[in-house]
């Protein structure tokens, strides 16, 4: 009697989609980008293996935040110094550098180990249309 087929990680092929976050709610639009990144759309998702794929993300600064959350979402870091927290608005933060607000709605979606870590390199963020990924063929993916 066999058991649970495990893939071998050469069988697992590896495709780049496209995804355009115009108009895309953010928690909706990362849960989906953590879903295909972790793989869980294939019929040989393993949990300790990362079965996914590669993600872009273009037009992240016209992602939308629903209710206050634009005013009212904080986004605090700290240099590890005396005094160094930081804190900035999720306007404040789209504004300047919109890819990360993905990043980090992604990143909380993945596991907390060197998996998630592993994960999170295959995802690509742009804050306009345009991407350097032309030669992976990616292909688009309606969420």
């Amino acid at each position: 009697m066999r058991g649970t087929l495990t893939p071998n990680l050469a069988e697992i092929a590896k495709k780049w989609y496209l995804v355009d976050a115009r108009g895309k709610v953010l928690g909706r639009l990362a849960s989906e980008v953590a879903r295909i990144l972790r793989g869980k759309n294939k019929p040989a998702f393993t949990p300790h293996l990362d079965t996914g794929d590669h993600v872009i993300v273009v037009n992240a600064a016209q992602v939308v935040l629903t209710g206050k959350k634009l005013q009212d979402k904080k986004y605090i870091r700290h240099s590890r110094y005396p005094g160094g927290l930081h804190s900035e608005s999720a306007a404040e933060v789209l504004a300047a550098k919109p890819e990360r607000i993905i990043e980090n709605a992604v990143r909380g979606m993945l596991p907390k180990n060197r998996l998630g870590r592993q994960l999170i390199g295959k995802l690509k963020v742009y804050p306009a249309a345009e991407h350097p990924h032309q030669a992976q063929k990616p292909e688009t993916v309606e969420l």
